[in-house]
């Protein structure tokens, strides 16, 4: 595991919900628990548990799979064993020397397939970015952004949407856009900026005007800036294609530029 995946995974368990899910899930074993048990046992609303979900699914500590009409969760039991390799390895040059580990025999021996730990500061410098993009229903040009951002912009950001209003579903124009371009599409659907005001947010982008009217106050100051985009609804696919275009050829570089003039404050 290297120390960028492990800062990840790390950063998805530091939120309180998300930790209480991944334990949850632990507990439960192999065969899981469907969603809106999750739900029921942690007291989480139905949007703010597909959110937690989602972003624990994104970095591979949890699976999702379909029987009948529900989605059953389970942790990936092979992820938190190597993120807990990389935290020991080499503790203590190699001894056993950790008395809750010892006595519940998970120890892992063979520390030494695990890379060393990288210096601090360079393990820093490796954290990826997070980047919020607002409008208002959060079925187009954001859920197109996100796509697009984390896909051109992979190992240095990771690219969250999400809407004032969000819309029940997302736009079919976007997906086709999405798709035709040979992009994900799998897991998209509208949020509400609501449910994810605790995240650790570096820079949140408006592409709407109504969205920059009405952008939250997050609990820290948050860097911001607004690139507008055009909204295609009811048009023809071939003005969700010019705009999800005009999201790569305008978003990338206006969000590597702020993030960069953050950096420097």
């Amino acid at each position: 595991m290297e120390t960028l995946n492990a800062a990840e995974l790390l950063a998805a368990l530091g939120h309180e919900s998300r930790l209480a899910i991944f334990r949850l899930l632990i507990e439960a074993g192999p065969d899981g628990i469907h969603a809106s048990a999750i739900g029921e046992q942690l007291g989480l609303a139905p949007t703010t548990l597909s959110f937690h979900l989602a972003h624990l699914s994104r970095v591979g500590l949890i699976h999702g799979k379909h029987e009948s009409r529900f989605i059953f969760y389970s942790a990936d039991f092979g992820a938190i064993d190597d993120l807990f390799s990389f935290l020991i390895n080499n503790c203590c040059h190699g001894k056993a020397c950790l008395p809750k580990t010892i006595a519940s025999g998970t120890i892992v021996e063979n520390r030494n397939r695990i890379s060393p730990l990288l210096p601090q500061k360079k393990m820093m410098r490796q954290i990826k970015k997070t980047v919020l993009i607002l409008c208002t229903g959060n079925s187009c040009r954001s859920q197109m952004a996100e796509v697009i951002v984390n896909h051109e912009m992979t190992g240095k950001v990771r690219a969250l949407s999400a809407g004032t209003t969000p819309q029940p579903k997302v736009a079919d124009g976007a997906i086709a856009a999405l798709k035709l371009a040979g992009l994900p599409t799998e897991g998209l659907y509208p949020k509400d900026v609501g449910a994810i005001m605790d995240e650790s947010i570096d820079l949140v982008v408006t592409v709407c005007d109504n969205a920059k009217e009405a952008c939250p106050i997050f609990p820290r100051p948050v860097a911001h800036i607004h690139v507008p985009f055009h909204d295609p609804h009811g048009e023809p696919i071939e003005s969700f294609i010019n705009v999800r275009d005009d999201i790569r050829n305008r978003l990338i570089p206006a969000i590597s530029e702020a993030l960069t003039l953050a950096g420097k404050t």
